[in-house]
């Protein structure tokens, strides 16, 4: 399958085919004009033809590979070829009169390979140099000579109207080069940005996984070593309790961490509902849960989002508030969405201190790729409240987005 450079290089080739051929044509149509027309004698004609044939291999070899190169490029050369050119085909033009013909062929040449000045001298020469050299050598009469110069103005004039449209077609084709390239290179860029944002997106999203799942278990086993450790000659029935919840623990962490790998479901919502989930979380965290409204399945975003958000704040709560402060879920279902609120009566805190945590900040992250919103209610010694509101579009269920 051919890509976009070699379609462009093809159109390109093709195109300049056709100059070819018609260089070839006029140059045909010329010689055989010169070769039958009536005046001057054979002799003459013949000359005058042969002059014509190192037209054919000074255009092949000098000639054509300027015009498929890059316009106006090389301007050095292009002079030198054109007053080859110019040089071969004079001479036979002052002989025969018939030979401008191929001036047709020579013109436009003159406005692909040079600027517009030098252009037009070298048009100017091609149109008026045969005519003047032509009545110098044979001297006609006035009429032939009239005629021959009106001719020669018509040509030059129709010669400069074709060199300027020219000369615009190859700007544009320049500048239509120069776009695609911009073009090409913007395009490049904008991939590269969308790939790194991209990047960047997904180690942040994994940032809050992990912070959610893992760092939370990880901290509650260490919470639950060091109680163990504490009761283990005072209470070993309550040091049981916390090896059990231990076990439970990291039994989850390691159904998390099989979830994310498969970027499925998190692992307490794996064929359940939100309200079973956020009641297995409360009683892991010793808290209270409160559903209110119709719970229905909703779409797998708002439901992850809602549990992840209990998680962290949840972990919080036993962080900060202290382990004898009260923790309460509230998780309401109602027709423009869900809201999920983890409410405790500890320390609090003032939530305009800056924070360099992760939790709160991830915690707002999460909810607003889904349109949500987060709001952290706390005072010193007031405790905590945290409600997530998360939009769902009415008739929305588990499995649409």
């Amino acid at each position: 399958m051919s890509g976009p450079a070699e379609a462009d290089a093809h159109i390109w080739d093709s195109s300049f085919r056709i100059w070819h051929v018609y260089f070839a044509l006029v140059w045909t149509a010329t010689l055989v004009t010169v070769l039958g027309t009536d005046h001057p004698g054979w002799p003459v004609r013949a000359v005058a033809a042969a002059l014509l044939v190192p037209l054919v291999p000074w255009y092949v070899l000098v000639g054509r590979p300027l015009m498929q190169g890059e316009p106006q490029t090389d301007e050095r050369r292009s002079l030198v070829y054109l007053l080859g050119a110019i040089a071969l085909f004079l001479p036979s033009a002052v002989l025969v009169g018939e030979t401008r013909l191929i001036t047709f062929a020579l013109v436009p040449q003159c406005f692909m390979t040079l600027r517009m000045r030098p252009a037009l001298i070298a048009v100017a020469v091609l149109n008026v140099a045969p005519v003047v050299g032509w009545a110098l050598l044979w001297w006609p009469d006035g009429q032939a000579v009239f005629f021959n110069g009106l001719f020669a103005l018509v040509s030059l004039v129709f010669s400069v109207a074709v060199g300027s449209w020219i000369m615009r077609i190859i700007e544009q084709s320049v500048e239509r080069a120069e776009l695609i390239a911009e073009l090409d290179a913007s395009r490049s860029e904008v991939a590269r940005l969308s790939a790194a944002h991209g990047a960047l997106a997904e180690r942040e999203r994994m940032a809050r996984e992990i912070h959610d799942t893992f760092a939370q278990g990880f901290t509650s086993l260490l919470m639950l070593t060091q109680a163990v450790e504490a009761e283990l000659g005072t209470d070993p029935a309550r040091a049981r309790a916390h090896l059990r919840l231990m076990d439970e623990t990291a039994r989850q962490n390691l159904a998390e961490a099989r979830a994310l790998v498969a970027d499925g479901t998190p692992a307490d919502l794996a064929g359940t509902s939100l309200p079973d989930a956020l009641g297995r979380l409360a009683a892991r965290h010793s808290a209270d849960l409160d559903v209110t409204g119709e719970v229905r399945a909703l779409p797998a975003g708002p439901e992850v989002v809602a549990l992840r958000s209990c998680q962290e704040a949840l972990t919080n709560a036993r962080k900060h508030a202290g382990s004898s402060a009260r923790v309460a879920i509230r998780l309401g279902y109602d027709e423009g969405g869900l809201t999920v609120s983890v409410c405790d009566d500890g320390r609090g805190f003032d939530p305009a201190r800056a924070s360099d945590g992760y939790g709160l900040a991830g915690l707002r992250a999460r909810a607003a790729e889904v349109g949500g919103t987060t709001l952290v209610r706390s005072a010193p010694g007031e405790g905590t409240t945290v409600t997530v509101r998360l939009p769902v579009p009415a008739g929305a269920r588990r499995g649409t987005e």
